[in-house]
């Protein structure tokens, strides 16, 4: 498994925690629209990947349950569009405020992945300060378990 293949494996594995974290603690709002965002932010790149529209609002309102069903939609867009990618490619696209911008796509790929383990951390903000214990969704902690 390319590096790429097994990091996007580990944001799949670490989102899908915070599913079942956030389910089991009756998940706070402000959790859920962060990883709500999550999931918007990676379907929105994948879309500018592609070169297609984006499929929803950056910062959509979503309940727990559709953010796993797009969980699954992403994890299955991601895998395929990783096979074969050539990492040195550009793209050509506008950001939310309609400036364009060009990137590398291992930019874009690495950009991915760290914005949603920076969400994940205001997760787990979020679910202390309403007095649970956060999902455990560090790296090496999949790593370990052969989580990825």
């Amino acid at each position: 498994m390319m590096k790429l293949e097994r990091l996007f494996a580990y944001d799949d594995w670490a989102n899908r925690e915070e599913v079942a974290r956030l389910t089991g603690i009756g998940a706070p709002p402000a959790a859920v629209r962060l990883l709500a965002h999550i999931i918007a932010a990676q379907s929105l790149w994948l879309a500018r990947l592609r070169g297609g529209p984006p499929k929803m609002v950056v910062w959509p309102e979503l309940r727990i349950d559709q953010c796993s069903s797009e969980l699954e939609i992403l994890c299955n867009g991601w895998r395929e569009f990783l096979r074969g990618v050539d990492l040195d490619s550009k793209i050509e696209y506008r950001n939310s405020k309609g400036e364009p911008w060009s990137s590398s796509v291992d930019d874009v790929l690495t950009h991915v992945v760290m914005h949603g383990a920076y969400h994940r951390g205001q997760i787990a903000t979020a679910v202390r300060q309403g007095g649970d214990a956060p999902a455990y969704t560090d790296y090496i902690h999949a790593a370990r378990n052969g989580f990825v």
